[in-house]
């Protein structure tokens, strides 16, 4: 292996302190939205909220190991650990999957799903990532990629066809119930009322049980109550008890019929989950490219920095030797000249070299934390401490073979392929909605009627006199005699039981039939969900084609690059040698300061080249596993790990090394005093 190393001062850090067993670096519990509060032991616990703890905007623990006298020592590994657990990006990501939970949870109770994100967030400055052309979190139609592949066009007016079918009832049980209290008084407007104000008390218990089944069955059970007091001498019952029942069975028979009309909402949720699961592992893909190019962007910032800051030194040690040589007249005063210009201009490389130096310090930090609150970590200089190793021999792969890694693998076929699904499943619940509605139907119902004797009953309280009249009095077949007709009480337990005994029964069956004659509003929908399903086939396509062209680039650029790799590695030879005997001429007054310098400049821009050739071929080897699908498993990232915050596997980044030279934080040297012009 051929190692690239930093010819910088020897800086070993001081030992890392091993992580304390904090409550922060505990293990963080896992979280189920998809599984409902129990009643039991708490029986008010499912209509009590959910506590959901504030975001934790401290950073973890494992920064604070890394800290040294005020310096971040950070190897590529560490960088990516830190990624995982702190960066914005990730943790805004992450709780798209409890989101996705809460929508199972929603659609089992049979309601409509809110649907979730599954686009990557990007809000992390430096980088960069995607291959050519690489929208994130694209979808149908060129529209961002939201609720479970629901689409919003231009002012909110576009939505799909995904999850749109037939009324669901809730598969949840609904139980409704009235419980009343009402005195009411009125003025009588009948003569036959007997009273001139009717008063009346009515108590009322209802309660009504609904439930929907995945089949389309709709049960319902109506169970109500009243007792009833009133002053109306005509009333034979008070209190007066009336109670009824009616149990009914409602099953689709066309419309609504079966589970994909019905279990549409589960299905997508289900899905959606999963979706969520690949587009967070595409945002860990994504994060991890944008963290491996920035650290190497901050490797480059750092070399570039040592280069810029040798040539000013060489520049300023020659502009010494020069005017030395021109004090004793060995060389011509124009020569100083040349030197101090040569030196203005390499001290103005330090500073643009210092100053994106410092840039790159910036944005690794803030890729790395939630926080730069703490001031020692805001001002800490970040020394990188891998090394980049090429390998001798470029390994080969036929492109074919990567193409089909690539279309196992890549997270963003994966997602298509989802979304096909649940179109699909979808799309059998619109052709249910095309369908008329015709529902069967079976009903038992009952009535109950119960009380006491009305204590102010004409019949019941008439006088010897009035019993003569025979207004209220009947003969008695039993006994021959003339009675006054009286009612016997009957209590509720005995009123209830008329609800089933078939005292008074209302029975039945039918059929319900609703015809849309030209059903054009479904056509409509059915068709568009059709269209919309073959966009998403030909948007399937259309992303294998990208994945297949993405592969081969990024397999060119691994080869063109290494071409430049090695090409650099020459020209910096080149530049070595020919400064060195450029300076040897120079020593016998073959040479002159400016040829020196001139040297003495290619070789710091050989040198520039091939960490950038460098770089820029680690950066290929990034993006070619990036389009292959393959950069976590090629790292050794869990995906587990990310989804809880928290890494218990350490990344191992292949092609890397620890240096053995750490680079320090590269200052410009001294500024010479400015040297008198020649008299």
């Amino acid at each position: 292996m051929v190692g690239l190393t930093i010819a910088a001062r020897a800086q070993e850090p001081p030992p890392a302190p091993s992580p304390q067993n904090s409550p922060e670096t505990g293990r963080l519990p896992v979280l189920n939205y998809t599984q409902p509060v129990s009643h039991f032991p708490n029986p008010i616990a499912p209509y009590a909220p959910r506590h959901v703890a504030p975001p934790n905007l401290a950073n973890t623990a494992r920064i604070d190991s890394l800290m040294h006298d005020g310096k971040l020592y950070l190897s590529l590994n560490d960088a990516i650990a830190l990624a995982i657990e702190n960066n914005l990006d990730v943790a805004i990501a992450r709780y798209n999957l409890n989101i996705a939970d809460t929508d199972v949870l929603r659609a089992k109770a049979g309601a409509t799903i809110f649907g979730v994100n599954a686009g990557v967030v990007q809000n992390t400055p430096g980088g960069g990532i995607g291959g050519i052309g690489a929208t994130a979190g694209a979808s149908s139609g060129g529209t961002s990629l939201g609720a479970g592949g629901i689409g919003a066009g231009t002012n909110g007016l576009v939505s799909s066809t995904l999850g749109v079918g037939p009324a669901i009832t809730s598969f949840d049980p609904v139980v409704t119930g009235t419980l009343q209290e009402d005195h009411a008084e009125s003025v009588s407007s009948s003569l036959f009322n007997g009273v001139p104000i009717l008063a009346q008390n009515t108590g009322t218990v209802n309660f009504n049980y609904t439930q929907g089944f995945s089949w389309g069955t709709n049960l319902q059970l109506g169970f109500n109550n009243s007792r009833t007091t009133s002053n109306v001498p005509f009333n034979t019952y008070s209190p007066l008890i009336n109670s009824s029942l009616r149990f009914q069975l409602t099953q689709h028979l066309l419309q609504g019929f079966g589970l994909p009309a019905n279990t549409r909402f589960i299905h997508i949720a289900k899905n959606n989950r999963e979706l969520t699961d690949v587009a967070f592992r595409l945002q860990i893909i994504d994060s991890v490219d944008q963290i491996e190019n920035i650290y190497w962007d901050l490797v480059y910032a750092y070399e570039n920095a040592r280069v810029q800051n040798e040539s000013l030194s060489f520049a300023q040690k020659t502009l010494s030797d020069t005017k030395k040589q021109v004090e004793i007249g060995s060389l011509a005063p124009i020569e100083t000249v040349r030197a101090q210009s040569t030196v203005a201009q390499d001290q103005q490389l330090v500073t643009t070299a210092q100053t994106n130096l410092q840039l790159e310090q910036l944005l690794m930090k803030n890729a790395l934390t939630r926080t730069l609150k703490d001031p020692m970590l805001a001002t800490a200089d970040v020394i990188p401490t891998s090394t980049m190793e090429i390998p001798a021999e470029e390994q080969v792969v036929p492109t074919e073979d990567l193409i089909n890694e690539a279309l196992r693998h890549r997270a963003e076929l994966v997602e298509t392929r989802i979304d096909l699904n649940s179109r699909d499943y979808s799309n059998k619940a619109v052709r249910s909605a095309l369908l008329p509605t015709l529902d069967l139907f079976a009903y038992y119902a009952g009535s109950g009627l119960g009380g006491s004797q009305n204590p102010t009953n004409l019949c019941a309280n008439q006088t010897p006199a009035q019993l003569l009249l025979g207004f209220c009095a009947g003969v008695n077949p039993n006994t021959g005699t003339t009675e006054i007709p009286t009612v016997g009480s009957t209590s509720i337990g005995s009123t209830w039981n008329q609800l089933v005994n078939s005292t008074a029964p209302d029975k039945g069956v039918g059929l319900s039939l609703n015809i849309p004659l030209r059903n054009r509003a479904a056509q409509a929908v059915q068709v568009r969900s059709e269209l919309e399903y073959r966009q998403a086939q030909m948007r399937q396509q259309q992303i294998e084609n990208q994945v297949g062209i993405e592969v081969r680039n990024a397999q060119y650029a691994v080869q063109q690059n290494r071409a430049s790799v090695d090409s650099a590695k020459a020209a910096l030879d080149l530049a070595r040698q020919s400064l060195d005997a450029e300076q040897k001429k120079y020593q016998f007054g073959t040479s002159t300061t400016t040829l020196v310098l001139q040297y003495e400049s290619q070789l710091a821009t050989a040198e520039s080249t091939l960490v950038n050739a460098t770089v820029a071929y680690e950066k290929s080897r990034i993006e070619l596993d990036r389009a292959t699908g393959d950069l976590l498993d090629h790292n050794g990232i869990s995906v587990d790990d990310a989804a809880r915050g928290q890494v218990s596997h350490m990344p191992s980044v292949p092609y890397i090394a620890p240096r053995k030279e750490l680079p320090s934080v590269a200052q410009p040297p001294p500024q010479a005093a400015a040297p008198q012009s020649p008299q």
